[in-house]
């Protein structure tokens, strides 16, 4: 029951065909400073939910998906209690794996991947439970046979246990290929506004100096299904290329970039070079030519380097620096330390 639960937290969908959800469970020992046992929802490997067992306050970013989870807080503590449920039963776990390896002391790890994707054009779902301990693969559900599969030679014991348990696991396969797409189904109609929108990117041509990599930076785009790499003649380069990841911004959107090496080429070949950027489900590409007057850069040529005015900038911010601090020396002897409107008997710190 707590499996099936635990997709009713956060289920939510992005992609405009194939549409995933995925929970990520750690359970640690013997790590300090962080939490024991931390929860993530990812939808198409975005964050859209977190708890943990320090704050256990389950969090979602802001926007359609926190309103969801705030809008009705007895439900809340209900998904808190659940969530604290499943922390028991994966610091049990992890007892249970400790003793039957002999491990009695050190670092060790175990973490959960389950969740589903489902096709909104053929229908197709397909669903995954997966675990690892200590960094390595160590048993997967086969929705096939029901049974479990071990990963390595000290999961067989595990495996042999979940087995025996048919009815849990006729459980999870109803979990993953019924319960999760109908929840993926229901809350892709509460964030469509969000979730299925398309934008396009600001794409510029960055260089550190004359000698460096020309990048090409693109931002701002969703959803994250994208490609972006630089071409010669029309026909896309593999060579002195060096593509970057697809990461976050702060407000949703995404950026990634692709750097180009014109340490061998020509100034008169430029004009053949083009960064070309697509978007899934967007049909016409970005495409930006490859030409030095558009490229941005801060590098400023030491022989144009204003050095009297910085420095006589620098040398001014240092005399207000002191300036400043023998006003707070003298402060501090003639009257002591006191905030501001330290005249106002009404303010805390003198009442």
């Amino acid at each position: 029951m707590k499996e099936i639960l635990l997709f009713l937290l956060f289920c939510h969908v992005v992609s405009p065909v194939k549409h995933s959800l995925m929970i990520l469970i750690t359970e640690s020992s013997g790590v300090k400073n962080i939490p024991d046992f931390v929860y993530v929802a990812l939808l198409d490997e975005v964050l859209i939910g977190y708890f943990d067992n320090i704050r256990e306050i389950p969090e979602a970013p802001p926007g359609w998906a926190q309103k969801e989870l705030n809008k009705d807080q007895q439900g809340l503590k209900w998904y808190t209690q659940v969530l604290l449920l499943i922390q028991y039963e994966y610091k049990a776990e992890i007892d249970i794996l400790m003793k039957q390896l002999n491990q009695t002391e050190g670092v060790h790890i175990l973490q959960s991947m389950n969740g589903c994707e489902w096709d909104d054009e053929t229908g197709e779902v397909n669903g995954f439970i997966q675990y690892g301990y200590d960094g390595e693969d160590f048993i997967t559900f086969d929705q096939k046979t029901l049974t479990w599969i071990a990963q390595k030679p000290e999961a067989v014991i595990t495996k042999h246990t979940r087995d025996r348990d048919r009815p849990k696991n006729e459980m999870f396969n109803n979990l993953l290929t019924q319960r999760c797409p109908e929840f993926l189904k229901s809350y892709l109609n509460y964030g469509k506004s969000s979730l299925l929108r398309t934008d396009l990117p600001s794409v510029s041509l960055l260089q550190r100096n004359s000698s460096s990599p020309v990048s090409c930076f693109a931002t701002g785009f969703y959803p994250d299904r994208a490609e972006i790499f630089w071409r010669k003649d029309g026909e896309e380069l593999h060579e002195y290329v060096e593509l970057g990841e697809i990461l976050p911004n702060h407000d949703g959107s995404f950026q990634m970039s692709v750097k180009l090496d014109l340490s061998s080429v020509t100034p008169e070949d430029w004009r053949r070079y083009e960064c070309v950027f697509h978007l899934s489900g967007v049909k016409d590409d970005i495409i930006t030519k490859l030409d030095k007057a558009v490229i941005k850069t801060n590098y400023v040529p030491p022989s144009e380097f204003p050095a009297g005015p910085v420095i006589g900038g620098v040398v001014g911010l240092l005399l207000l620096a002191v300036c400043i601090t023998g006003v707070f020396i003298w402060r501090r002897r003639n009257n002591g330390f006191r905030p501001a409107n330290s005249s106002d008997s009404s303010s805390p710190e003198t009442s």
